[in-house]
């Protein structure tokens, strides 16, 4: 579990109570469509070889499970590291389906991975590696069928290997990956698409419950990629005081808040937040417990669970990441009165960007920075108020009514389609 996979009974478990609210307020009658999403439609298993530098030959075991196609192409991210396993993999296409369902974007969920440790790799193994990988899949992957993306220690270059390599034997394709170079194919706005969706979420949620962001104090648990580019966002379009901050080896809080500036080029160059002299040091689980307005968990690891929850004294948690909220956190923070944005809604930019960047590469026509934003902005809000308005008709939780909306559009769509 150290790559923060949630358990996939903790999906599971989710879906399954959508289920039952579906059937109880009579939104859906098919139970058998409703349990097959539940369910894989395909998982490939392959030995990727490699010959290492040092001419020693070794295999790599990966891995890409394709969820659910019903609304459109198996879509997720793929990643490089030592723990991915089977059900790692299983758990996360499941979650791609349900994410690409809630923001209404035409795929489905896929997700992909190589049991390795690319640190271990010198830059031609892991080249090769990944281009080995992609001979394995073979016809399993394509613009029309399933299109892979970056995620746990792969990057925009390796999305760009993968690109030439399946290009080779059908014609250049850049729509087979997203997350590429701009100069092969990738979109402007892609790097800070999940961080930019997470600052929308947050301002919308804020809205709803009548918090003032110019005056709100957020902390963010983490402080990577999301993290970065969403406290810079808040701090700066919303006004909003980020009082808390992240990394592996523990935290830094200032009630006054923090430079952001100086705290993301303090972790560039130590790899942590350790004599930050910006902040207070202290452990991440005590950071949890920090006075804020809003929490942002935005990195791997069950970060909100049944022991530090009931601590947690913010008014809105927005899941950044994924595998934010142990169930019974989830049931704890409900009782607390504490409104939890879930991830498949609020961490849903990036996969929104990824649909733009495969849109442009169809039709060989790129989009101004300006068309991207505005563009995430309004599928982000749609789908927020749509979610807002499923939970308070039927009074239940925004994760409820996420999984709750997810499940009826894909099974509606397997249903229309037939088969």
């Amino acid at each position: 579990m150290s790559t923060g996979i949630m358990a996939a009974d903790v999906v599971t478990t989710y879906a399954t109570n959508a289920i039952k609210q579906l059937m109880e307020h009579e939104m859906f009658i098919d139970i058998d469509v409703l349990n097959s999403i539940n369910r894989s439609k395909r998982e490939i298993i392959v030995e990727v070889p490699l010959r290492r530098d040092d001419g020693k030959y070794v295999t790599f075991r990966g891995y890409r499970v394709q969820h659910n196609d019903a609304r459109g192409p198996f879509k997720g991210g793929l990643r490089y590291h030592p723990t991915v396993d089977l059900k790692e993999v299983r758990t996360l296409a499941h979650l791609m389906s349900l994410k690409t369902a809630v923001v209404n974007v035409p795929f489905g969920g896929g997700k992909g991975g190589i049991t390795c440790d690319p640190r271990q790799l010198s830059g031609r193994e892991l080249e090769t590696l990944t281009r080995n990988f992609t001979n394995l899949l073979g016809d399993n992957i394509g613009p029309l069928i399933d299109i892979p993306a970056p995620d746990v220690n792969t990057s925009a270059q390796v999305m760009a290997w993968i690109a030439d390599e399946y290009s080779k034997r059908r014609g250049q394709c850049w729509g087979v990956v997203t997350g590429k170079p701009l100069e092969v194919g990738g979109s402007v706005g892609r790097e800070d698409a999940t961080g930019r969706g997470v600052m929308l979420i947050t301002r919308e949620a804020a809205k709803e419950l009548g918090l003032e962001m110019s005056r709100a104090a957020v902390i963010f648990q983490g402080f990577g990629n999301v993290a970065s580019f969403a406290a810079k966002l808040i701090h700066e379009e919303l006004g909003a005081r980020v009082v808390g901050l992240s990394s592996s080896k523990g935290a830094v809080y200032n009630a006054g808040g923090i430079n952001i500036e100086a705290a993301e080029r303090y972790y560039r160059k130590h790899g942590s937040m350790k004599g930050f002299t910006g902040g207070e040091w202290m452990t991440n689980e005590e950071l949890l417990a920090q006075p804020c307005d809003v929490l942002i968990p935005c990195a791997l690891g069950d970060a909100v669970n049944a022991r530090n929850a009931a601590r947690i004294k913010a008014k809105i948690v927005v899941e950044g990441a994924n595998d934010c909220t142990s169930v019974e956190a989830d049931r704890i923070l409900q009782q607390q009165g504490v409104f939890v944005v879930p991830d498949i809604l609020a961490n849903a930019g990036g996969v929104v960007v990824s649909y733009f960047e495969w849109v442009q590469n169809l039709n060989n026509h790129y989009w101004g920075i300006d068309q991207v934003r505005k563009e995430l902005e309004r599928i982000m809000v749609t789908a927020y108020n749509k979610i807002s308005s499923v939970s308070r008709e039927s009074r239940i939780s925004m994760r409820l009514a996420a999984y709750t909306v997810a499940m009826e559009r894909i099974a509606r769509a397997m249903i229309l389609r037939g088969g």
